[in-house]
């Protein structure tokens, strides 16, 4: 059916692919987590700003 180094490069491939499938996620948490406190401190300081 498949030969042993077509069995190691389909591990490889989707080891590789997994890998980058989480840290696509990592990296897209990791931005929204800094826009999001980048909006709230703005949001802050606006208000701070208009109480002064």
């Amino acid at each position: 059916m498949f030969e042993f180094q077509q069995f190691i490069a389909f591990i490889i491939g989707l080891t590789i692919m997994t890998m980058g499938f989480w840290l696509m996620i990592f990296l897209i948490s990791f931005v929204l987590y800094w826009a999001t406190g980048g909006a709230i401190d703005l949001m802050k300081e606006k208000k701070a700003k208009k109480n002064a």
